[in-house]
C-alpha cells in the first residue's frame, strides 16, 4: 500500500476529554504515529458515549490507531522522561489550562530547548493571551461566546445544543491545521526553524465559521436570530413531515427546481407568469406559507415514496439520517465511509465506526490498529528511557 500522508511523523498527544484527542485522532487517521500520554487512570474519554463492556464507545473512534502510555507529569522523574520522549517527537498536542505546562516543567520553553522543531499545539478554552486567558473554558461555552449558540433552535425558544460537542471537534481540527502549516512552512522556508507554537482557542475555532453576523450587524444593524429548519429568506429549503413520523429535507429554491416540484405537486399556478411563487424574491417573502404548503402535500406519503417521486423529478431531497440508516445505505459502504476496526480494548471485538476522511488518492490515510489498552505500549516506548535516566541519575551521583 501507498504510505500515508504523515507516516514517519511522531505525535505526543497529552490533550484529555475532546478536542486534543481529535486533534490527535486526525494525525493518527493519515499515518503519524500517535502516542497519548495519560495518568494511571487513563483519560476520561475511555468512558464517554454509551458504555460496552467497561468502555465508553466514542474512545475505539478517537483512540483509533494510537499508542498509549502511562506517565504521571506532576512527577520530577516522569517530567524528565517526557522531555526525552518530547526529544524524538514532531508535534505535541496538549489542552490543559494555559500555564499546567509550564507549571510541570515541560512547557513551550523547556521542550524546544530539548527538541527546537518541535511544533506544539495547544487548546483552550480562550487562547494563550487576553483577559479571559486563566479563565476555564469548555466547548459549550465556547459556542455560547461565539454566537454560535444564539442561532441554535427556534426563535422564541431556548438555545439548544446541536447534539455533538462541535466547538471541541472544530478547535481540534483547527489545531491540526495548524501543526500542518507548521509543518510545510518548514520544508517551504528552510532558513526559518520549523518550531512554532499553535495558539487555538475554542471560541475563535467556532467564530471563524460564523459568516457574516458582524459585518451585517456593523453595517445594517440587524442582529442575526435563531430560524430552527428554516434559511430565512430562501425556500423552499426546509424539513418536511411524512407518513412514517419522520421528515426530508429539501432544497428546491432554484427556480428551475422549484418549477419542477410545482409541476410534480400539480400546482402549474404557482409559477404561471402571475404566479405568487414564481421568483426567488417572492418565494422568500412568502416562506412559511409556502413551506405550509409544501407540508400538506408530504405529510400523507412515506418517506420512501416522496424520495422516489422528488428524485424523478430532479428536486434534490434526502431523509433525516439515524445511526441505522448510515449502516444501512449502500453509499456509505461503496465509500467505506462505514468500517469495523478491531479495538484492543475490547479484547478485539470489532465496532463500527467513520472511515477515514479526506481520501487522498496518492497518500491514503488509514486505520492501523483499534484504541489501545491503557498503557498497553509503556514497555515499548517507555522503559529504555526510563532506565537510561535512572542510568544517568546513578552514575551522576557516583561521581
Amino acid at each position: 500500500m501507498s504510505p500515508a500522508a504523515l507516516e514517519g511523523l511522531r505525535v505526543l498527544e497529552v490533550g484529555h476529554i475532546i478536542s486534543g484527542p481529535f486533534c490527535g485522532h486526525l494525525f493518527a487517521d493519515h499515518g503519524a504515529e500517535v502516542i497519548k500520554v495519560e495518568p494511571a487512570d487513563g483519560d476520561a474519554m475511555r468512558s464517554w458515549g454509551g458504555m460496552y463492556k467497561g468502555v465508553g464507545l466514542y474512545w475505539p473512534v478517537i483512540g483509533r490507531g494510537k499508542k498509549s502510555v502511562t506517565m504521571d507529569l506532576r512527577t520530577p522523574e516522569d517530567q524528565a522522561a517526557f522531555c526525552e520522549l518530547a526529544r524524538t517527537a514532531d508535534v505535541v498536542i496538549e489542552n490543559f489550562r494555559p500555564g499546567t505546562m509550564e507549571r510541570w516543567g515541560i512547557g513551550p520553553d523547556d521542550l524546544t530547548t530539548v527538541n527546537p522543531e518541535l511544533i506544539m499545539v495547544r487548546i483552550t478554552g480562550y487562547g494563550q493571551t487576553g483577559p479571559m486567558r486563566d479563565v476555564a473554558g469548555f466547548g459549550s461555552i465556547a459556542e455560547a461566546m461565539s454566537g454560535f449558540r444564539h442561532l441554535s433552535g427556534e426563535l422564541g425558544r431556548a438555545p439548544v445544543r446541536v447534539g455533538i460537542s462541535i466547538g471541541d471537534a472544530l478547535a481540534g481540527t483547527q489545531g491540526f491545521i495548524g501543526a500542518l502549516l507548521a509543518l510545510l512552512s518548514g520544508q517551504l522556508r528552510p532558513d526559518r526553524p520549523r518550531g512554532q507554537v499553535i495558539d487555538v482557542a475554542l471560541y475563535e475555532a467556532m467564530w471563524m465559521y460564523m459568516e457574516g453576523i458582524v459585518p451585517e450587524f456593523a453595517k445594517l444593524g440587524a442582529v442575526r436570530e435563531p430560524a430552527g429548519p428554516l434559511l430565512p429568506g430562501v425556500a423552499p429549503s426546509s424539513v418536511y413531515p411524512t407518513k412514517d413520523g419522520r421528515w426530508i429535507v429539501m432544497g428546491a429554491n432554484k427556480d428551475n427546481v422549484f418549477a419542477r416540484l410545482a409541476e410534480l405537486m400539480h400546482r402549474p399556478d404557482w409559477v404561471a407568469l402571475d404566479g405568487p411563487y414564481r421568483t426567488h424574491v417572492q418565494r422568500g417573502d412568502a416562506q412559511l406559507e409556502l413551506d405550509a404548503a409544501i407540508a400538506e402535500w408530504t405529510a400523507p406519503r412515506t418517506v420512501e415514496e416522496l424520495l422516489v417521486l422528488l428524485e424523478r423529478a430532479g428536486v434534490p431531497a434526502g431523509r433525516i439520517y439515524t445511526a441505522p440508516d448510515i449502516l444501512a445505505d449502500p453509499h456509505y459502504q461503496a465509500r467505506d465511509m462505514v468500517v469495523d476496526v478491531a479495538t484492543p480494548a475490547l479484547d478485539g471485538e470489532t465496532v463500527p465506526m467513520q472511515g477515514v476522511v479526506p481520501k487522498l488518492s496518492g497518500t491514503p490515510g488509514r486505520i492501523s490498529r483499534g484504541a489501545p489498552v491503557l498503557g498497553e505500549h509503556n514497555a515499548e516506548i517507555l522503559d529504555g528511557i526510563r532506565r537510561d535516566l535512572a542510568d544517568r541519575l546513578a552514575d551522576a551521583t557516583t561521581r
